[in-house]
């Protein structure tokens, strides 16, 4: 598959004479957002701004390639896209791995509390760097998903049209797994109250941490028919050794190691709190509160085995935005890879998007400021 090298990779510094207030209460000063853009840029109607999910990057095309192409959701001879790395990751913006201009040294766990409505605000002060005030779709998998809603809530004037694709308020199961993967990080011999060196990282902490996201990622038919009971393809035999593992396991392993390798354990947990917090309730005091701020056409889509933002949960979602008063559609994208489809299957995905496209970007006989589509749910869009 053909590799999309940006046009513009660059870093945005902001709230250097004045902090950068969060919403939880704290300041960030100053501030740094590192951003990649694919095609040309036409402000007025061509940008997709897609945000990326907990570990993901500005690089959009490195990890989401099956999105790009003529024949794709972004195609570059028509469409501008803008990767913008999150508030608090460690992929070039400011978080966790920065150094403090207080104290001279890392933030570490001193860190601030930020939130996905954080992320959304400080890159909405980068597109108004780039002279950008309109997008033409905001869209999003998982954490980029609940920023791809955000946008629309928050920035109504904006945003044409959003997409979030697996992605609603964290449920009660979501928010114990991501607490365990913080449990398993703060346990590491090295975490050391998240003052650890980077020459000895919790590593231990954080592959643990991923082993369990990557469990909720997947879905147990996709582990089934690819991992089954099968020992180990390296030749263990758990049937004749406590540390022979299934194959299950030899993948688990590999995963672990290669997250401890290009991730940071203080950002993961910055990142997972933000996602744990993301509450349209608490932020405008109810969600009709929240979607009656909405301008944009907004498609939903749910993934139809991903059991960590179920498609369930998406489709009711999608029904009380439609109730407020939402142009709002739910779209189904069918796999066994889980939550991870959005990036397993993304040439499906692609199709998904394409087939609503007259919808999202209506030429003629648009619907009214206001209005939605009621019948789309219904019908199983």
């Amino acid at each position: 598959m053909k590799l999309f090298e940006p046009t513009l990779e660059g870093d945005f510094l902001f709230a250097e004479d004045q902090p950068f207030r969060l919403e939880a209460g704290g300041t960030l000063q100053p501030v740094s957002l590192h951003y990649a853009i694919y095609g040309s840029l036409n402000a007025l109607d061509n940008v997709a701004l897609v945000c990326h999910a907990l570990s993901g990057s500005a690089r959009v095309a490195d990890w989401w390639e099956g999105m790009f192409g003529t024949s794709e959701a972004f195609d570059l001879a028509r469409c501008c896209v803008i990767g913008i790395n999150v508030l608090g990751s460690c992929y070039g913006s400011t978080g966790p791995t920065s150094v403090n201009p207080e104290t001279g040294i890392p933030y570490g766990p001193d860190f601030p509390l930020i939130t996905i409505r954080d992320m959304v605000r400080s890159q909405a002060r980068l597109l108004d760097h780039l002279g950008i005030y309109r997008l033409r779709t905001v869209i999003g998998g998982s954490i980029g998903g609940m920023q791809a809603l955000q946008w629309a809530i928050e920035f109504p004037d904006r945003v044409a049209t959003s997409i979030p694709i697996g992605a609603t308020p964290l449920s009660a199961m979501g928010l114990a797994l991501n607490h365990i993967q913080r449990l398993s990080i703060q346990s590491d011999t090295h975490w050391n109250g998240g003052r650890y060196t980077p020459e000895a990282p919790p590593n231990a902490g954080l592959g643990l941490a991923r082993a369990l996201a990557m469990c909720s990622y997947k879905s147990a038919e996709l582990f089934d028919a690819r991992y089954g009971r099968r020992a180990n393809r390296n030749g263990e035999n758990p049937y004749a050794s406590l540390e022979h593992r299934f194959d299950i396991a030899g993948y688990l392993d590999y995963q672990r190691n290669q997250f401890n390798s290009r991730f940071d354990a203080n950002t993961y947990i910055t990142i997972s709190k933000a996602m744990d917090i993301f509450d349209l309730v608490r932020t405008y005091g109810s969600e009709d509160a929240a979607f009656e701020r909405i301008r944009s056409r907004v498609l939903m889509i749910g993934v139809s085995s991903d059991w960590l933002f179920p498609a369930a949960d998406v489709r009711a979602l999608t029904l009380r935005m439609q109730n407020a008063g939402v142009r709002a559609r739910y779209a189904e994208l069918v796999s066994s890879h889980g939550h991870d489809a959005f990036l397993a299957d993304a040439d499906e995905l692609s199709s998904v998007i394409s087939a609503h496209e007259g919808w999202l970007h209506p030429t003629v006989n648009r619907i009214p400021e206001g209005r939605h589509d009621q019948g789309s749910l219904a019908a199983g869009y």
